[in-house]
């Protein structure tokens, strides 16, 4: 464990590359998973050369596509649920996901993170048997979710612990992936580092599929910008200007840490 007081929860969506289809563009399944696993493939070794852990938020659908890959991944990575399919949802995915995850990597799924951070009740993923949900991104983005009205950290909401995608203080700029790619790289890094002063911690999220070139799908500027090569770059110096002020750990980690503290 790192001597720092302060923790970055790296999180990734590990998932199909469907964002295309939400812009007219037809992408078959099988590109889908082949752009979302080319990512993986690059962004693995680059996480894994600073020997630190993350979170991976994984669909089904692409863990039964790339058992063998996702099983090797969880021996250093906490993998979470992305329910089953990215593109669509039932409630009855919530328990699937989670047991299907839990027999390709033999061990215990305790996150949910739904896609795009749609809305899900608690009740059923209670009943699904988690013990975290972090489907919520308390900002405001067009088009998608006003959540300004809902707490920066953690709060339990029905009986669920609910871990929020971390946003800064007082302008809660939102430190997610679109973030990291348009604001200037000084800029993001303020606001970060901003955030682990005021709350102790960042949980930050991004997609493997991000980190290979997007060049030639039919994507906004804003979702395409700094993709491939450029963006490998500007993570790893992400990562490396974080590790001397924090450490790096689990979601799921963190919390056991913290109900630890708790209790003395």
């Amino acid at each position: 464990m790192s001597p720092h007081q302060h923790t970055v929860l790296l999180s990734f969506d590990v998932e199909e590359f469907d964002m295309p289809l939400e812009y007219g563009q037809n992408i078959a399944l099988e590109e889908q998973m082949a752009v979302g696993f080319a990512g993986l493939e690059i962004l693995l070794p680059l996480v894994n050369a600073f020997s630190i852990a993350s979170t991976c938020f994984t669909t089904a659908n692409f863990a039964q596509h790339f058992a063998q890959q996702v099983k090797e991944m969880a021996e250093k990575h906490e993998i979470a649920s992305h329910t089953f399919f990215h593109s669509q949802f039932s409630t009855e995915d919530l328990g699937l996901s989670k047991t299907t995850l839990e027999n390709i990597t033999q061990k215990k799924v305790n996150g949910l993170r739904m896609p795009r951070m749609r809305k899900v009740e608690m009740k059923d993923v209670i009943a699904a048997g988690y013990q975290y949900d972090s489907s919520i991104n308390p900002t405001w983005l067009p088009g998608r979710y006003n959540n300004f009205h809902l707490p920066r950290t953690p709060y339990t909401q029905e009986g669920m612990l609910r871990f929020p995608a971390s946003v800064s203080p007082f302008l809660r700029m939102p430190l997610f992936w679109l973030s990291f790619k348009n604001l200037p790289y000084a800029t993001y890094l303020y606001f970060v580092k901003q955030t682990l002063k005021k709350d102790g911690y960042v949980c930050l999220y991004f997609h493997p599929w991000e980190f290979v070139n997007l060049d030639k799908y039919q994507l906004p500027g804003y979702a395409k910008k700094l993709s491939g090569k450029p963006l490998q770059d500007r993570l790893k110096r992400l990562i490396d200007d974080l590790m001397p002020v924090a450490n790096f750990d689990t979601m799921h980690n963190y919390i056991e840490r913290k109900k630890l503290l708790q209790q003395h």
